[in-house]
């Protein structure tokens, strides 16, 4: 070898700054702030706060599908499933699909099981969307959405919706739409918002997809947790959806099983095949009797469905009642796990982010602010509380609550 091919090893010197001599990361994720979730979680453990910030029940899912995940690890095989899932499981899906949609789906072709919906999420938006595709986004966003359709090459194109009524603007979304439009990505039922988007608006978005020949992706991680007689209806049930369409469910939520991470894709061959090869290739599988047990759970009676919706609708209006009689603006809450409330006339402060902060430091409840979800220009008077909690837990942050403001108000008067 030529002496003048060979380059030096650099080494850093003293006072030096890490970033003169080495390469930059990816910009997607250097320096991105963590997830507003974990932040109030770690603010709640801090200051021995109520958690009522991060979206996920303080108990286990149903005994009998825990059970059947312990039993199947103990039998195995423990070895690598199918990349695509489990057969069972598979046609689980596919039977739930048929069960409360209506869809015919092939468990062979067209469902895949994955390592949770932001996996699943990851995945779609990876396989499907190409450097400079427009995709359109319905803020506020959950967290996640952003940095993977960036992280693609995508240009992310926002329309919003606002409390307190949340509605979709017909006009603002069709501008949304090119023909540079490779895909929307909807999350229905929507959080924080708790909106189920009506069959008009979806119908809207069904148009439009067909319009400008647009890919549906659509996080339907919370169809079950819908109350008051709503009834979650997907895209893919849209005339002409059907093959344009992937629908991502989440057994985490369904079964109230968070840390579990299992998660499923429902879609036509043609974009389940790349989603697919995507999948490979950063997860590959996704463990063996989680899934068996996920089978089992899809399987349940309807009196399982209902009464998870009816305990969490209950849970909510313990949630609300309260809340209200505090005087937070309580905003109507149609499915999820959250509440959406108003702050004006509470004194927490100048903005969602300032009421949070003081809610956690000195009521000890954290909650998380709305204006989150949001990019520039946010709407700041409101906070989201989560109710997926025991009802001694729910009581304990409204009795918390109720002291701060109690003190809070006297000491100004």
């Amino acid at each position: 070898m030529k002496a003048s091919t060979v380059r030096p090893i650099q080494t850093k010197q003293a006072g030096a700054n890490i970033g003169d001599i080495m390469k930059s990361t990816n910009p997607v994720f250097t320096g991105i702030q963590t997830t507003v979730f974990e932040t109030m979680s770690r603010l709640a453990m801090a200051h021995g706060a109520v958690n009522l910030g991060q979206g996920f029940p303080d108990v286990d899912g149903p005994e009998d599908i825990r059970e059947t995940a312990a039993k199947a690890l103990m039998d195995g095989p423990n070895q690598y499933p199918p990349m695509l899932g489990l057969p069972e499981l598979r046609q689980a899906v596919a039977d739930a699909n048929k069960r409360f949609y209506g869809l015919e789906i092939d468990p062979q072709t067209e469902v895949l099981v994955t390592s949770g919906a932001t996996e699943a999420l990851s995945d779609a938006v990876m396989s499907l969307v190409s450097p400079g595709d427009e995709v359109v986004l319905i803020e506020p966003l959950y967290d996640c959405y952003l940095p993977l359709v960036e992280r693609a090459g995508g240009i992310a194109v926002r329309v919003r919706v606002t409390p307190p009524h949340w509605h979709l603007d017909e006009a603002a979304l069709k501008a949304a739409f090119s023909d540079k439009t490779k895909a929307v990505l909807i999350n229905n039922p929507m959080n924080p918002t708790a909106k189920v988007f009506s069959d008009a608006e979806l119908g809207l978005i069904a148009d439009l997809c067909k319009q400008h020949d647009a890919y549906a992706i659509c996080d339907e991680v919370y169809e079950h947790l819908v109350f008051d007689g709503h009834k979650h209806q997907p895209l893919m049930t849209f005339d002409g959806m059907r093959e344009r369409t992937i629908r991502i469910g989440s057994a985490g939520k369904t079964f109230s099983l968070t840390g579990w991470k299992v998660g499923y894709i429902t879609g036509p061959a043609s974009m389940l095949d790349p989603i697919a090869k995507a999948h490979q290739w950063t997860t590959f599988t996704t463990p063996p009797n989680l899934q068996k047990a996920v089978a089992y759970g899809i399987g349940k009676d309807d009196s399982y469905y209902q009464g998870l919706a009816d305990d969490l609708s209950a849970k909510r209006d313990r949630m609300a009642k309260g809340l209200s009689a505090l005087g937070f603006e309580v905003l109507p809450c149609a499915a999820t796990y959250f509440l959406t409330c108003g702050i004006a006339g509470t004194g927490l402060g100048d903005n969602d982010v300032e009421a949070c902060e003081i809610l956690v430091k000195d009521a000890g409840v954290a909650a998380v602010p709305v204006s989150a979800f949001y990019g520039s220009d946010a709407p700041t008077g409101f906070i989201r509380f989560c109710f997926c909690k025991q009802d001694a837990v729910i009581d304990e942050a409204l009795e918390r609550l109720s002291r701060f403001l109690t003190a809070a108000h006297a000491e100004s008067a």
